[in-house]
């Protein structure tokens, strides 16, 4: 589908006029339209601009650059003729970019892939950067290299941890660790950390989770992981009881509002401004702010659902759905909590640890809140095949 097909999709998905687009992303009517009409390109500001404005995760910036098969979990790049270049004796810089492309594409698809197929392409691509680094490149090239595989074994690790595969997600995690400080890469290195604070805080350990969160802010200051920290240090701490959140959650969005809008805000490794909403509705929950947590899952099942009704973020919408059936359990509704909560942990691309720690969470609420019920073994029994 064409960018101005895409983009007119998206703005009657949103509700919006192209006097709404226009204002919102300060481009003028005329030029909206022409491009909407397929009469003139896009230029990639006016696409990072109505994606942002349409909240449309990335899809509009895919389209513009012609990539919608890679958004299909294709990947234009791993041909036989990049692992030649790459086993050439000579690295070039095109090579190199080639590569930094199939990274990239496969982190914007951990989302939605089958998480087995994923690890395996991962570490498909692992294994021929780990052989490049094994024999005589430049220095650039060198630092490159580990760039990639950093990249690459931080994504590996999050879809073993998704798999349950706790032990393989820990070395691989290590293995990215030592990449980013190998190459100076303080993003990577802070990614090293979040993985660290993720595996604390779905396993109860929330101390180790805030103290994570702090060496990673602490080694990548002032970047889109710092977000990321940032949110895993408030949901640890609302886990513990502690106060400051409010202030926790202040600082995060501030720093995102400062930060540039991604140009692939789909990969993995890139906080948008919609996934704070994301976070802000697990803080509001514990809180148990109901309204507000309701305001927030509500949001971000509507901006994470594309205009045919295809889930952009599967993972992130189960969340949700869970977070409504804690709200309906709390006012009353059993049924409806039981039935949310189901719907929750439907099949699909699940972080498997994560989903069973606020599913438990959930089980627990309701176990308070309507002892004996024998309407809850349903959703424990949902819980149970997770």
């Amino acid at each position: 589908m064409s960018f101005g097909s895409r983009l007119r999709e998206y703005r009657d998905h949103r509700g919006w006029s192209l006097g709404d687009l226009c204002r919102a992303t300060h481009y003028s009517r005329g030029y909206l339209s022409n491009v909407e009409n397929g009469r003139k390109p896009p230029s990639e500001e006016l696409a990072s601009a109505c994606d942002l404005a349409l909240k449309a995760k990335g899809e509009l910036i895919a389209a513009a650059r012609h990539d919608a098969a890679a958004k299909l979990n294709e990947t234009p790049w791993q041909t036989a003729e990049l692992v030649q270049k790459m086993q050439a004796s000579d690295i070039t810089s095109a090579t190199l970019e080639q590569l930094h492309s199939t990274v990239e594409e496969l982190c914007c698809q951990y989302n939605r892939r089958d998480a087995l197929e994923l690890r395996e392409e991962t570490h498909e691509w692992l294994q021929h950067v780990a052989a490049m680094l094994r024999r005589p490149v430049g220095l650039k090239a060198h630092g490159d290299l580990l760039v990639a595989g950093g990249w690459l074994a931080l994504l590996a690790g999050c879809v073993e941890y998704d798999l349950g595969m706790a032990t393989a997600a820990e070395s691989t995690r290590v293995a990215a660790l030592q990449l980013g400080l190998e190459a100076g890469h303080p993003e990577i290195t802070g990614w090293g950390h979040e993985m660290t604070a993720w595996f604390a805080l779905t396993q109860g350990r929330f101390r180790q989770a805030v103290a994570a969160s702090q060496r990673g802010q602490a080694a990548a200051p002032n970047s889109s992981v710092t977000v990321q920290l940032l949110a895993q240090e408030a949901k640890a701490k609302a886990r513990l009881g502690e106060s400051g959140l409010t202030a926790l959650l202040e600082s995060g969005r501030e720093m995102l509002h400062h930060l540039p809008y991604p140009d692939r805000p789909d990969n993995h490794f890139k906080v948008d401004p919609s996934k704070w909403d994301y976070y802000s509705m697990d803080i509001h929950r514990m809180a148990g702010d109901n309204e507000q947590a309701t305001e927030y899952a509500e949001t971000v099942i509507r901006d994470n659902t594309a205009p045919d009704g295809t889930e952009l973020s599967p993972m992130r919408i189960s969340e949700c759905r869970i977070t409504l059936g804690f709200v309906a359990g709390r006012r009353g509704d059993l049924e409806q909590a039981v039935d949310r909560g189901v719907e929750g942990l439907k099949d699909g691309r699940q972080s498997k640890v994560h989903l069973r720690m606020i599913a438990a969470e959930l089980d627990q609420e309701l176990r308070r809140h309507f002892p004996g019920e024998s309407l809850i073994v349903e959703f424990e029994d949902a819980l149970h095949g997770v």
